[in-house]
């Protein structure tokens, strides 16, 4: 598909003049998302590199309006594997100083982590729709997290 723009000149390769393409996989977007057993939370798109920093805003706002929009109980358990910046000393602290407790993991087990399977499904929902750009990428995935019903209990 061929598109034809008209700019001024010499400001066809402006940031602001250009769309990004995925070509031969190349383009990947990060989220974050949390689900219960009643249905999916927020989903969470990063921008740039992620640290404890970065990852610690990520709960801030997306943990407790989740927490709401799944009408649970006090007694949740936030569960989240052991990367650096899930064990961070800061992000330790800032958990607990924020009460979100946490489920104990076992280090390097993906396959008995229960949103792996959402992940799967929600990059072949993605794939299927064959985003051109990454925009186009994230779109995708907001939309498709948007399709996981929620589980009346």
């Amino acid at each position: 598909m061929s598109r034809y723009i008209w700019r001024k000149r010499n400001t066809a390769f402006q940031k602001k003049n250009i769309i990004p393409t995925v070509k031969y996989s190349g383009g990947s977007v990060m989220v974050w998302g949390c689900f219960a057993a009643s249905g999916p939370g927020r989903l969470a798109v990063i921008d740039g590199t992620m640290n404890s920093t970065v990852y610690q805003k990520i709960p801030k706002e997306n943990v407790r309006p989740s927490v709401r929009q799944l009408k649970l109980k006090r007694s949740w358990v936030l569960q989240q594997d052991n990367g650096p910046k899930h064990t961070s000393k800061s992000t330790s602290e800032w958990l607990k100083k924020n009460k979100m407790k946490t489920l104990e993991w076992p280090s390097q087990s993906p396959d008995l982590n229960p949103i792996e399977m959402l992940w799967h499904d929600l990059k072949k929902a993605v794939h299927a729709r064959k985003p051109s750009n990454k925009a186009e990428l994230q779109q995708f995935c907001k939309d498709e997290w948007a399709k996981i019903p929620s589980l009346a209990l």
